[in-house]
């Protein structure tokens, strides 16, 4: 099949399934974030047609979202059926964040290879083809995430295989092409393989390798991480250096105990060293267990 007959045939079919199941993932972002009617429809419409606009755009094309009733409608449709059907907030996390998943995966491949057809019909050479067919469907998750003041997934190391799917799935369409054997049935068998794989990297938690720069604590580069615990700091920084007339004054109570309760017992990393002669341990429990009284 003519590559103009098959993007003018199945991509309008294909767009508006992958318009849907993006503008589902958009909602359930808005929906997540407590967001309004109206800031629902926005995030779902911008899931939907972010990434069919920046392909349109970098095409020179007028954006079929702003030419067609149907690409119009979907997301509304898609942020109405999440926001009046669907209870996020309840005992079925496991199952919204499934359908979240899935409905992100299946708009991943489809776009994937929409894009990809839709490059080649307007005369791009394979790699820029493939380029814009994963650009364009990772555009809309991305675009959505931004709105939502959350980091991307695309983004994330933390986050299983999100752009190797929609680089498989439209380098594989822009191999049929060459190969002369790109039609309605391996174009959806293609964009069905992008959607797999984004469920077995979803399943068995298949993610991109972090740089060496953060794994080598020598690098200078280091950062602590959101999602990991903060480090013990050294007890050496735990040592307070008090002058002579301070370290007959300064008493220890831990922080929570409220006045009156049981005698408290202070921090044994926190060590008071001065000119003079060391306090007794003794001392401190007593002055600490004065101080809360």
């Amino acid at each position: 099949m003519p590559i103009n007959e098959l993007s003018g045939a199945v991509q309008y079919v294909m767009d508006l399934v992958g318009i849907f199941a993006f503008a589902l993932s958009g909602a359930f972002i808005a929906v997540r974030r407590d967001f309004d009617i109206f800031g629902t429809v926005i995030l779902s419409a911008a899931a939907g047609l972010g990434g069919g606009l920046f392909r349109d755009l970098v095409l020179g094309v007028t954006p079929v979202a702003f030419s067609d009733y149907g690409y119009f409608f979907t997301p509304c449709v898609a942020a109405a059926v999440v926001y009046f059907g669907h209870r996020l907030y309840d005992d079925r996390k496991v199952q919204s964040s499934t359908l979240f998943d899935l409905s992100d995966a299946a708009a991943l491949g489809l776009f994937s290879v929409t894009g990809t057809i839709k490059a080649l019909a307007h005369g791009f050479n394979l790699p820029a083809a493939a380029t814009l067919g994963a650009a364009s469907a990772v555009g809309g998750g991305v675009l959505a995430s931004l709105l939502a003041l959350e980091v991307p997934s695309l983004l994330r190391w933390d986050r299983d295989l999100y752009a190797l799917p929609a680089l498989v799935g439209a380098g594989s369409t822009a191999a049929l092409h060459v190969a002369g054997l790109l039609n309605v049935g391996t174009a959806i068998g293609t964009a069905v393989f992008a959607f797999s794989l984004r469920l077995l990297a979803l399943r068995y938690r298949w993610r991109s390798p972090r740089s060496h720069f953060w794994r080598n604590p020598f690098s200078g580069m280091r950062h602590q991480s959101a999602g990991e615990p903060a480090a013990q700091a050294p007890l050496e920084a735990d040592t307070v250096r008090l002058s002579p007339a301070e370290a007959d004054t300064v008493r220890i109570r831990r922080e929570g105990l409220p006045r009156g309760g049981k005698r408290s017992v202070p921090d044994p990393r926190i060590v008071l060293r001065g000119p003079g002669r060391p306090k007794d341990r003794r001392d401190d429990h007593q002055e600490a267990g004065a101080d809360s009284l």
